[in-house]
């Protein structure tokens, strides 16, 4: 029997969940970088948009990434543990919704696996949960925003960082997945679930979950902070 490891959702507000492991494992369709579990969340405002504008970039072309509700969010420890790795100094780019702009993007993936795990994951931190042994990594986060070294200690809830747009995104999110070693390059994903959230699902009422994984398209929000 597979344990699940419980962390909190590493975030405030309302996210659109994307890539969970609840639809399919590979959650992102393979096992490179330890990603097998690994999860996608999305910021949107009250009425679950990612964004607070369309116009002609939307359609044709690529878009600042400050227009997108995730960018800048603050970025939480989802988990008491350890810093046992950061690395930032990578660009927030322009985000991608339009197919024209999507596909060359696309198609340039395998080059960017090619330059390492720094221009796929972006700036990201690695913690090592109590006890040792496993590691949470948190991914595509915003240039220059990290509140946290190598060696603090953090507790669940503290500030980390902020959301960006760095490494392999093409519009501003959070990836989170949990591992058993802290060298992307050489980690195995490790099933995890979240504990105390409200959810939104595509159809029906919003319910909150003392324990689960999210659904795809779903919108969650900490229990503790979002009870609309």
């Amino acid at each position: 029997m597979v344990t699940e490891t419980v962390l909190s959702l590493p975030f405030d507000g309302r996210w659109l969940v994307q890539n969970s492991p609840a639809r399919r494992v590979p959650s992102h369709g393979t096992d490179l970088l330890g990603e097998r579990y690994a999860i996608d969340f999305v910021g949107v405002d009250d009425r679950h948009r990612t964004a607070d504008r369309t116009d002609w970039r939307t359609v044709l072309s690529t878009e600042p990434p400050e227009r997108f509700v995730s960018f800048g969010r603050p970025i939480l420890a989802p988990v008491d543990g350890i810093v046992v790795g950061t690395h930032d100094g990578e660009a927030d780019h322009e985000a991608r919704r339009s197919q024209l702009a999507l596909i060359p993007y696309a198609l340039s993936q395998a080059a960017r696996l090619r330059q390492g795990v720094g221009a796929i994951a972006g700036n990201h931190v690695i913690l090592e949960l109590r006890g040792g042994g496993l590691y949470a990594a948190l991914v595509h986060l915003r240039a220059g925003s990290f509140r946290v070294a190598p060696g603090d200690r953090v507790t669940t809830g503290q500030p980390l960082g902020e959301c960006g747009n760095s490494g392999n995104s093409t519009q501003p999110h959070l990836h989170i997945q949990l591992m058993d070693d802290l060298d992307l390059s050489r980690a195995r994903g490790v099933p995890m679930v979240f504990r105390d959230f409200r959810e939104w699902p595509r159809q029906g009422e919003p319910v909150v979950r003392d324990r689960g994984m999210p659904a795809e398209g779903s919108v969650v929000a900490p229990a503790r902070a979002d009870s609309g």
